[in-house]
């Protein structure tokens, strides 16, 4: 179980990452570059942005506590992690492979 704190603090934890409100929820997003995770906290979750082949691998992980987000941005890789239901390191291992795909896919962008 991750809580909302420590799931703000691990997000936070990367380098160059900031928050900001994005519509009803948190976002964090490297400075400069696109958002990799956002918070809901109502709802105790969060949706990292992975490609669709990352998503892949962490969906259906620790029985079910992350799957594609049911509607467009799920078949673009969005993926719903339920904080109650993960373990610390799936979301940190997941929030680490959001962050990466936004800083390397701005370095392949330059």
């Amino acid at each position: 179980m991750v809580s909302i704190t420590e799931f703000r603090e691990m997000a936070l934890s990367f380098p160059n990452t900031e928050e900001h409100p994005h519509f009803d929820r948190a976002a964090f997003k490297v400075t400069g570059k696109r958002i990799f995770t956002t918070l809901h906290e109502p709802s105790n979750s969060a949706n990292l942005m992975f490609a669709p082949e990352i998503q892949s691998a962490f969906s259906g992980a620790e029985d079910g506590a992350m799957y594609p987000v049911p509607n467009k941005w799920g078949l673009k890789g969005a993926t719903t992690v339920e904080l109650k239901k993960a373990s610390k390191e799936l979301v940190m291992a997941a929030l680490e492979a959001a962050y990466n795909e936004v800083v390397n896919s701005s370095k392949k962008k330059k």
